[in-house]
């Protein structure tokens, strides 16, 4: 295998193996290697017939699956492993990641050899910073240095979400981005002709982040970034909201979504597989009505209204 490839080995109990290995698949669409032993014996005499099975076998880790998924050299291994991490926690699955020995920033330097500049929706250009030689096409560049935080543009869920801000987004509104990761929403909201952005985020390297992308495009003046609980640490409404995170996290962001929202606002969910969209349907009915849904490779974002 090119060596520029990420291997990731992800441990979870067996019982818990099936849904971790969907969530796996979400992130690698070429499909993943599993290790399960837990019912060794029986599918041996099931499918092989036999009830000598070989020593080594007998001493493999029952109690646990392993989930081998290789990320290519397009990708951003650190990014998919935000991305499991986070839907790990919201489906409260245990789980340990070990990243095959590979140095942190030699796999962050050879995924940032291929993201090049790419378009977004009718209005953007995402430029990474180390891409000198590019054509704007008449786009607003939006200049990103994403680091370890999650938000490069090139995920389906930050570009279904970025499609809705560019639509939604008007001259003189004020922007709320509840998780804002490397600060690319909250950028691009600016960029776009929001008076003001605040960006959200509990990891304080993510706030860091964004801070520094929003330097970088000269919007710094008109960012606000906190660290810290989005409940308990800003106040005010917001003409457009944004959570681009995932599906038990934007059910809990939308009970509190409400006290940010005018009656004329717009709240962007977006980070939703699928396979959880009702669930997410289910407990904002009372509340919210969609207005525009999009999905692309099983992602699902949609725009909302107060009912």
């Amino acid at each position: 295998m090119n060596e520029n490839w990420t291997e990731l080995k992800i441990k979870v109990p067996a019982p818990q193996a099936e849904i971790a290995g969907a969530i796996a698949n979400m992130v690698v669409p070429y499909g993943i290697y599993m290790e399960d032993y837990s019912h060794l014996e029986e599918e041996a005499l099931e499918i092989a017939h036999i009830d000598l099975i070989d020593e080594e076998l007998l001493q493999k880790d029952r109690e646990h699956a392993i989930i081998h998924i290789y990320i290519s050299p397009e990708a951003n291994p650190a990014e998919a492993v935000s991305f499991l991490e986070e839907r790990f926690q919201a489906e409260n699955i245990p789980y340990e990641i070990d990243r095959d020995s590979c140095v942190e920033e030699d796999w962050i330097n050879n995924w940032k050899k291929y993201f090049h500049p790419i378009p977004v929706g009718e209005k953007l250009l995402i430029r990474p910073l180390w891409e000198d030689d590019y054509d704007p096409q008449g786009r607003t560049v939006l200049h990103l240095e994403p680091g370890l935080a999650f938000g490069t543009g090139t995920h389906e869920t930050t570009r279904l979400c970025l499609e809705l801000l560019e639509k939604y987004v008007t001259p003189g509104i004020d922007f709320l981005d509840m998780g804002c990761g490397s600060g690319i929403l909250s950028v691009a909201a600016l960029l776009l002709g929001a008076k003001s952005a605040v960006g959200v985020d509990i990891d304080p390297l993510a706030v860091k982040t964004a801070v520094e992308n929003a330097e970088t495009n000269g919007v710094a003046e008109r960012f606000t970034g906190i660290c810290g609980n989005l409940a308990e640490k800003v106040t005010g409404k917001f003409q457009v909201v944004a959570a681009n995170i995932v599906a038990d996290i934007v059910i809990l962001l939308s009970k509190d979504a409400p006290r940010f929202l005018t009656p004329d606002s717009t709240y962007i969910v977006s980070g939703i597989i699928d396979t959880r969209e009702q669930d997410v349907l289910a407990a904002i009915q009372d509340t919210f009505q969609v207005i525009e849904r999009r999905e692309e490779k099983g992602w699902v974002a949609m725009a909302l209204k107060l009912k």
